[in-house]
């Protein structure tokens, strides 16, 4: 008898070792494959992004059919699977199936902006097949990958829902990693395509230890039982559950980000969080799911609670985070001393307090879910059923609560609604099985009862008071919208207020004096050195109307046009001054449009092209900044038109500023630089010469509305406009050196490093270094004295601004005397000391 218990024994030894081979296996294989499916999704949503445009329905639409595609896929090879005597080799085949279809619509991508665009012209919205096959058929065979190899090792483990959610989560796991390699590793050191070929690679891997590994492993073939109906009720709670789990991700998405920010990092540092407590929250369940004695109390209490928490997280947002923030970077500064980790920091604290604990509920419900619907004869199946249910209605989700419940109801709101919906599972959960123990029945109604409560009393404009108090002004104008959360709020001291554009939390700019400068000499400036008679002008980036309605004191344009990515900036631009009443006059023509998009899809031309996006340094806005929008805004020139492009100082690096002035000498081969306010300048490009003309020059200043619009912001003759010259492309030649530009494949402006204090000062020192004189003509010796007095002063006034950021308040005041001594009463001057507007 103790041969045989010893026998039995080891044969249980060698099935647990066996078990645990193929567990491990499997997990480590649908890792690499998360990994590879998330890098995949990253790129692919920038890439339509220049296709379709940045519009966010449009975006939305299109990275839809990816979602599509991971559910019909999830569905059709799960039942598939059951079928196969290998499913080892089918997953094989499936790795390999990716690896080519993700490269080549990566491939076909890169070059669709143009035909794209043109093709929907002709055939309409059979345009959006295009697009729709290009990522929904990869995304087709990455859904197949969980259930194939759940139905692999399911049977030997004999148990579906844990090894179905130690699965999961471990195809999560891989997409955490993909998720921060991509922003911070791939696409810095190998661009769009190669980090796609990456991907590939690591799809080929996959496939190569299946191959070698799985192929003659077999497994016993399930046939459908069409006699046995699905277990409705979870599989479709679970998926409502899905959309109530990506209508929160949409929400915090809106809601957190002032206190992160617009960069690519920020949205990698909460996507991982949200992907680490999804696998965090499976990992543990499926470990526990097979010894519930109540998988419905649990499951409904879950949904409920996860409902709860976020929505009293979000109540109690306020000024407390940001001091915890300040602690977590200057912790990782002292550790690694990187700016970029220090600020990854910043959006990690934020990330862990609002969206980690709801998600790791919903994460733990995924095996609970899988023990409810799921039959261990087809595990295959059931978890593909429950893994396309679950996507399905996480696209529902996604675009309900993008285009219908934030822009109804605002961020506060919806987040509300999604909590009802929440709890209304969790009470189904739990009244409709007469099974579920007491305490959790009633545990999770009385959660309900409170979730319902705190839905009605949390305030419906928290957050944007929030911002504004955070930045020590009042809050003129809220609106939120598909696109994004837009504020205005007033802010500046008592002798200099001044109001303020907000994007999702993040300033984008105002109608302080220096602002009104920089954004009418934008399009101004290049109309009065223009060397034909401008008639036509496109605005890219409405804003606060400033730069646009400086149009309309030019009287000889015929075409004044604007293309604004959002209808809510629209409306809040009339709290802005110093636009001419720019949103509503008819002499502008808005189009609600992408910018990029509106250039590739119509022949149109201009004899001005003039921009005034947010930062480079903003996700997705290096499409405006690219040498490729460069080369696609030359073909849209009239003769001798002029590109004019908003060069900020402040908002990146040295280096990085360098390679967007590469970017654009790359395209327009005669380039000018102007200085239009201490932080910000203006590149001009041409594909003929750029005349200084001073005679002309002279003479268009001379129109009394252009002189009075110039005039308020201290530039009061054509002299001193001139004095804002900077160099010429030999000049930008010598500043550039060889750096790389930003191309489409290569954003690197996107993805670089963090901005430190001492950038800016370096930056327009560097410029300055390369100044010259305005190769002006026709201009007596009195035009070139005034423009050496002018010039003389605004550079001192630059002096002063330098000697402010480095703490010297003796020297600023010493050169501010200076100024004033030269020009007395300048306003751009005076409003630097609070005694004008």
């Amino acid at each position: 008898m103790g041969l045989i218990r010893s026998a039995l024994a080891v044969r249980r030894g060698i099935r647990r070792q066996a078990v645990s081979h193929m567990s491990l296996t499997a997990s480590g294989l649908l890792m690499v494959s998360g990994a590879a499916g998330l890098v995949y999704q990253l790129l692919w949503a920038k890439q339509l992004s220049l296709v379709v445009g940045a519009d966010v329905f449009a975006v939305t639409t299109a990275v839809s059919a990816f979602f599509a595609g991971l559910a019909v896929g999830s569905w059709l090879f799960g039942w598939w699977a059951d079928c196969w005597e290998r499913p080892g080799l089918l997953y094989g085949g499936l790795e390999v199936g990716i690896a080519v279809l993700g490269v080549g619509s990566t491939l076909v991508l890169a070059t669709a902006t143009g035909w794209w665009a043109r093709l929907e012209s002709v055939v309409g919205g059979l345009a959006w097949l295009v697009p729709f096959a290009l990522v929904g058929l990869p995304a087709f065979l990455m859904g197949g990958t969980v259930p194939v190899l759940t139905r692999w090792v399911a049977p030997t483990i004999g148990q579906i829902d844990g090894a179905g959610g130690r699965l999961y989560a471990a195809n999560t796991a891989g997409a955490i990693l993909g998720a921060l390699a991509t922003p911070f590793v791939l696409i810095p050191w190998l661009g769009i395509l190669g980090s796609s070929v990456a991907a590939a690679v690591l799809n080929l891997l996959a496939a190569c230890v299946a191959f070698g590994l799985l192929r003659d492993l077999r497994s016993r073939v399930v046939h459908p039982d069409a006699n046995r109906r699905p277990a409705w009720r979870p599989l479709i709670l679970y998926a409502v559950a899905g959309g109530v789990a990506l209508g929160y991700e949409v929400v915090w998405t809106h809601a957190i980000v002032q206190w992160t920010s617009t960069r690519t990092f920020s949205f990698a540092i909460v996507l991982s969080t949200y992907l680490v407590a999804l696998t965090l929250g499976s990992a543990w369940s499926a470990r526990r799911v097979a010894r519930l004695s109540d998988p419905w109390g649990w499951f409904g209490g879950l949904i409920v609670a996860a409902g709860l928490v976020a929505l009293v997280e979000m109540a109690l947002l306020g000024a407390w985070l940001t001091p915890l923030q300040v602690q977590a970077a200057t912790w990782m500064f002292g550790l690694t001393g990187s700016e970029t980790l220090a600020m990854s920091a910043r959006f990690a604290i934020v990330a862990l307090c609002v969206v980690f604990v709801p998600t790791l509920m919903l994460g733990a419900a995924f095996p609970i879910a899988l023990r409810l619907a799921a039959d261990p004869d087809h595990p295959g199946r059931d978890t593909g059923r429950v893994l396309a249910l679950n996507t399905a209605g996480g696209i529902a989700g996604t675009v309900l609560t993008g285009f219908v419940f934030v822009p109804a109801l605002g961020v506060e709101r919806a987040l509300s609604v999604l909590t009802l919906v929440a709890a209304g599972i969790g009470v189904v959960a739990v009244l409709r099985n007469s099974q579920v123990q007491p305490v959790l029945r009633f545990g999770t109604l009385g959660l309900a009862v409170v979730a319902v409560v705190v839905a009605f009393a949390l305030p419906s404009d928290l957050l944007a008071r929030q911002l504004a108090r955070a930045h020590g002004g009042e809050l003129v104008y809220h609106e939120a919208s598909a696109g994004g959360d837009i504020a205005v709020i007033t802010q500046g001291a008592r002798q200099n207020p001044f109001h303020r554009l907000y994007i999702q939390g993040v300033s984008n700019s105002g109608d302080s004096l220096p602002s009104i400068r920089y954004m009418r000499l934008q399009t101004l400036l290049p109309l009065l050195i223009h060397r034909g008679e401008p008639r036509s002008v496109l605005v890219i980036g409405l804003g606060t109307g400033i730069t646009a309605g400086s149009l309309l004191q030019y009287p000889k344009l015929e075409a004044r046009v604007c293309a604004e990515l959002l209808p809510a900036v629209v409306r809040a631009a009339s709290h802005f001054s110093g636009h001419f009443g720019a949103p509503s006059n008819p002499a502008l023509e808005i189009r609600l449009a992408d910018g990029r998009r509106e250039l590739a899809r119509s022949d149109q031309r201009y004899d001005l092209i003039t921009l005034e996006p947010p930062p480079p340094s903003a996700a997705g806005v290096v499409n405006l900044y690219s040498r490729d929008f460069y080369r696609l805004a030359a073909q849209r020139l009239q003769p001798d038109g002029l590109f004019a492009q908003w060069l900020p100082l402040s908002t990146q690096t040295d280096e990085d500023t360098r390679s967007l002035v590469r970017s654009f000498l790359d395209v327009f081969p005669y380039v000018t630089l102007w200085t239009t306010e201490l932080h910000e300048m203006l590149l001009i490009g041409s594909m003929t010469p750029i005349e200084l003309d001073a005679a002309r020059i002279q003479q268009r200043y001379g129109q009394p509305k252009v002189a009075a619009a110039l005039a308020e912001v201290g530039i009061g003759s054509a002299p001193a406009l001139m004095a804002t010259w900077v160099t010429d492309r030999a000049g930008l030649e010598r500043y550039a050196g060889d750096a790389l530009a930003v191309t489409d494949d290569r954003p690197r402006i996107e993805y670089g490093p963090w901005v430190l204090p001492g950038d800016f000062p370096r930056t327009l020192v560097h410029l300055f270094g390369v100044r010259g004189e305005p190769p002006l003509t026709k201009a007596d010796a009195a035009f070139q004295s005034q423009v050496a007095t002018a010039r003389d002063a605004l550079l001192s006034f630059y002096q002063a601004g330098l000697s402010a950021y480095q703490g010297d308040r003796e020297g600023w005041g010493r050169i501010m005397q200076y100024v004033f001594e030269i020009e007395p009463n300048n306003p751009y001057y005076r409003w630097a000391l609070g005694s004008g507007r």
